[in-house]
């Protein structure tokens, strides 16, 4: 139930760019919606008071790029995604069982303070389908903006599991007209290849989508009314990619002068995914079971989205973070590691790690009227820390608190991967 609060004595952190503490102040919500901020002297009578006892009080989480099938689990050699996913939606038990399963990482997603998710890929039309009973309150779980299956090509990446194969341009568009059916929030595409995708050195990222095909998906989308996302992950499949009308770029790739040209000339944002990378590149072998040649790769790729995020800010391109939720050693609970990697590799402070992971992110995803900062107006989606995420980012590891559209989880608690948190760990 949605109650009428009254959050007094935290120490507030708003998302805002050059967000400093503020204290003394009272955040009032109603019905899902922070009403107003005042003085904590006001007559707070109609409300019922939560008292934050000196936490910090910050805007929830937004993450990026998730796909909520994947659990993270470390897999001791690679897995056939396409037959897999052909065996889990052949009868109704075991989609049933699946979209339990992609509920409960939903669950976990909000448990870990990310009030908001943007997933690019899925099951079906699970996506679609568990946004609408969370907001209709018979799930638990963030705010989704979901985009169903990609669309990828046959022997592209994901094709078969998250994103279909289309042969051909009618087959995209076909599917294109499905995904408007199922309602979806934006559309994605698989553009190139990816780490694991690649048979020899320096090739990660292999372009596997014809231009004839991105642009006729994009001309499309757009004059239906939306955005496109963009796998990729290398510099010929990013000047595809955009020179095509890909609105958002997702991974990234080391960036040249021309690529800063089209960015800019195309509006377009960049999704910067550092977690998915980091264990193919800097883990030992033996834990990811990766090869010479996909360790090479991975690191490639890495080095890529690296370089990709740090000349994208230096040119006022923007970017926002996501953890490619689903791949091997990244779980469903973990998005602030993204932030630390952000500010670790790329070398942002903590302070812009933190508006980037949410009023920025909420400004590019379309819903900065509606979410992303603690400001009035904007939907109770908050989270509460004991430790000050500004000093380190770690704060947001453990959380007090989170509140999604003005309800309330005290103490969140979820099952954690004990290896995954341990190799891990070594990196933070």
């Amino acid at each position: 139930m949605v109650m009428n609060y009254a959050f007094t004595n935290g120490k507030i952190l708003d998302g805002t760019k050059d967000m400093q503490i503020q204290e003394g102040l009272c955040i009032l919500v109603e019905n899902g919606t922070i009403t107003d901020i005042v003085p904590n002297t006001a007559d707070l009578s109609d409300y019922k008071v939560i008292d934050l006892h000196g936490n910090y009080i910050i805007p929830g989480l937004i993450n990026m790029h998730v796909h909520l099938a994947g659990n993270g689990k470390p897999q001791k050699k690679q897995r056939d995604n396409e037959k897999l996913v052909k065996k889990i939606m052949s009868s109704s038990l075991t989609r049933a069982i699946a979209y339990k399963m992609v509920s409960g990482f939903a669950t976990d997603e909000l448990l870990s303070g990310v009030t908001t998710i943007r997933t690019l890929g899925g099951l079906g039309n699970f996506d679609t389908r568990l946004r609408d009973e969370i907001e209709a309150g018979t799930k638990i779980g963030p705010r989704i903006l979901a985009s169903n299956e990609g669309i990828s090509v046959p022997g592209g990446h994901m094709a078969g599991s998250v994103a279909i194969a289309a042969s051909t341009i009618p087959e995209a568009l076909e599917h294109l007209e499905k995904s408007k059916k199922e309602n979806v929030n934006l559309i994605k595409l698989m553009v190139t290849g990816g780490v694991l995708d690649a048979k020899e050195k320096g090739v990660p990222g292999e372009l596997k989508m014809s231009p004839e095909m991105i642009r006729a998906i994009c001309e499309k989308a757009h004059a239906d009314g939306y955005v496109v996302a963009a796998h990729v992950e290398s510099p010929e499949g990013v000047r595809v990619a955009l020179e095509n009308g890909v609105d958002s770029i997702e991974h990234g790739a080391k960036m040249d002068d021309d690529m800063i040209r089209l960015f800019k000339k195309h509006n377009a944002f960049l999704c910067t995914t550092l977690s998915p990378a980091l264990p193919y590149a800097l883990f030992d072998r033996t834990l990811t079971n990766a090869t010479e040649v996909e360790q090479y790769n991975g690191n490639v790729v890495f080095e890529g989205i690296i370089d990709c995020a740090k000349k994208a800010l230096a040119n006022d391109i923007p970017v926002v973070l996501g953890n490619d939720v689903g791949c091997p050693w990244i779980t469903q609970y973990d998005f602030w590691r993204e932030l630390h990697y952000f500010h670790k590799y790329v070398g942002v402070s903590n302070s812009f790690a933190l508006y980037t992971a949410t009023k920025r992110s909420a400004e590019l995803a379309g819903i900065g009227d509606i979410t992303g900062s603690i400001e009035k107006g904007k939907a109770a989606d908050m989270i509460v820390t004991k430790e000050n995420p500004l000093e380190n980012l770690q704060a947001l590891r453990n959380l007090e608190m989170v509140i999604s559209n003005g309800k309330l989880i005290e103490k969140p608690k979820i099952k954690k991967r004990k290896q995954v948190e341990t190799e891990l760990d070594k990196f933070l």
